[in-house]
């Protein structure tokens, strides 16, 4: 079983910025990707951002050039740093792992954009 932790959640005004971490745990494979969605309320979850174990990355529409997605200095953790944030940018953010045998995901953090 994975486990996935999302944190660094918070209030942050428009045009502010903040840095989420994802960390698994568990029964990882040696490979796996990274994805993080967000959903709004009343929205269904929506992507933003896939990293994969090879190091390539894919970001959706909205949030390209301003969200970015890494790793940190150990494996299991992968972050989404997050500048010129905008009040539509309010969600729950999760994480997810991504593997062939199944996915697992996070419980989430809030991101709240004020105006």
């Amino acid at each position: 079983q994975v486990q996935v932790v999302e944190s660094g959640g918070g209030l942050v005004q428009s045009g502010g910025s903040l840095k989420l971490s994802c960390e698994v745990s568990g029964r990882t494979l040696s490979a796996y990707d990274i994805g993080w969605y967000r959903q709004a309320p009343g929205k269904e979850r929506e992507y933003l951002a896939r990293l994969w174990d090879n190091g390539l990355t894919q970001y959706e529409d909205a949030v390209k050039g301003r969200f970015t997605i890494f790793r940190g200095t150990t494996k299991n953790v992968v972050y989404l740093q997050m500048n010129n944030l905008k009040p539509e940018d309010t969600a729950v953010y999760y994480c997810k792992y991504i593997s062939g045998p199944g996915d697992s995901w996070g419980r989430g953090t809030q991101v709240t954009v004020s105006s």
